[in-house]
């Protein structure tokens, strides 16, 4: 089965080119940003899909417009590798720990868009250079699942280092996605007969 979207977004403010495998692959990510970059590659290895993603964004400014269009882009891409998702388990959730941090993560592959994220953060920015921002996060999963059209629920149940929090976040909506794609019957998984 072949599941595999390209995507290339132009903007003044963007440019990105994402490659999505949902059946695997090689991953290759380059934002600019080296935390940022590291969730993605997070997401990409524990989800099993193969990910390429190349942005050159205005990073001058600040890290916002790439991280939320990378998050548009990537969303794009997986809604599009879906195609008619057909015989997909459409639900998932699960539980990660990292270390202190735990994190809850529930999908629903619906067609509907809405992110529900509760995350707070102890409030220190993670060093490195540049210095990453934890509250862009919030804006990448909203433009993740509003272009992927999903439902997603992600929520914080403990943790004291931000870093520990948001690698969770993304490990944990990582095998949720994994967990969702699986194809378990050829018929579509909704009783409206589309998602």
């Amino acid at each position: 089965m072949d599941r595999k979207a390209t995507i290339e977004r132009n903007t003044k403010e963007t440019n990105i080119a994402v490659t999505l495998d949902i059946e695997g692959g090689e991953s290759s990510i380059t934002t600019g940003i080296p935390f940022f970059t590291h969730m993605l590659e997070q997401l990409a290895k524990h989800s099993g899909m193969g990910l390429s993603v190349k942005s050159d964004g205005d990073l001058e400014v600040d890290a916002h417009h790439t991280v939320e269009d990378v998050g548009i882009s990537i969303g794009e891409a997986f809604n599009g590798a879906l195609g008619e998702k057909l015989g997909i388990r459409r639900f998932a959730s699960v539980s990660v720990p990292l270390d202190e941090a735990l994190v809850d993560v529930a999908l629903d592959i619906s067609g509907r868009a809405y992110c529900n994220y509760e995350v707070d953060f102890p409030g220190e920015k993670i060093l490195g250079d540049p210095p990453f921002d934890p509250q862009l996060m919030e804006e990448f999963w909203r433009a993740f699942s509003a272009t992927a059209k999903i439902t997603l629920h992600i929520s914080l149940v403990r943790g004291k280092n931000t870093h520990h929090i948001v690698e969770a976040t993304f490990k944990g909506v990582a095998r949720a996605l994994r967990e969702a794609v699986k194809i378990e019957s050829a018929d579509l998984p909704s009783t409206k007969g589309s998602l």
